[in-house]
């Protein structure tokens, strides 16, 4: 562990850049057609259980600073840990439903779409790009270094950064599915 504690912002990088990648490859429909099954049904429910894991993870995220604040590391780990659960699993399914479909374009009044859905999508979508590098330093932090020597890292002050921008950007994804399937 001591040599991936010293490449943390390499890692950080790296995964960072082949995450943002496969996203936007996936969104500019760059990645190759045929990479994955095609599983029909899957593909359909995917928007809603993206959006079921969102609102999950928002309290989820919460508690976990809400417990560090309170001094229980073990219960911080968890939700924490959860709450990238819960990323990776939205991020898998929107991979998945957007290398097949590509993004899904919005049907309302194109005056809702240019003056709430657009500006309410590009928050979100620089929330979630800005938020990707910070999550995995925090948590390249967290697995390579033992809790007491995580109290001095960069661990805490960059978490308090990017816990609410990370709620941040999965409520607005919310808010976007809502938009795009419920309300038109």
């Amino acid at each position: 562990m001591l040599e991936l504690d010293r490449r943390v912002p390499e890692l950080t990088a790296l995964l960072s850049v082949v995450s943002l990648a496969l996203v936007f490859g996936a969104v500019l429909g760059q990645l190759p057609s045929g990479l994955v099954p095609v599983w029909p049904a899957v593909v359909a429910v995917v928007p809603h259980v993206n959006a079921a894991l969102s609102v999950l993870a928002v309290p989820t995220i919460g508690l976990g600073w809400y417990w560090i604040r309170k001094g229980d590391v073990a219960r911080h780990r968890a939700a924490m840990g959860a709450g990238v659960a819960l990323f990776v699993g939205f991020l898998v399914l929107y991979l998945y439903k957007v290398s097949i479909e590509g993004p899904t374009p919005f049907t309302g009044p194109a005056a809702v779409e240019r003056f709430v859905y657009l500006p309410l999508l590009a928050i979100h979508i620089l929330l979630a790009v800005v938020c990707i590098p910070l999550l995995y330093y925090v948590l390249l932090l967290a697995l390579t270094r033992p809790v007491e020597r995580l109290r001095a890292s960069r661990h805490p002050r960059v978490g308090r950064i990017v816990a609410p921008l990370w709620m941040a950007s999965f409520g607005l994804g919310v808010v976007v599915y809502l938009l795009l399937y419920v309300v038109y």
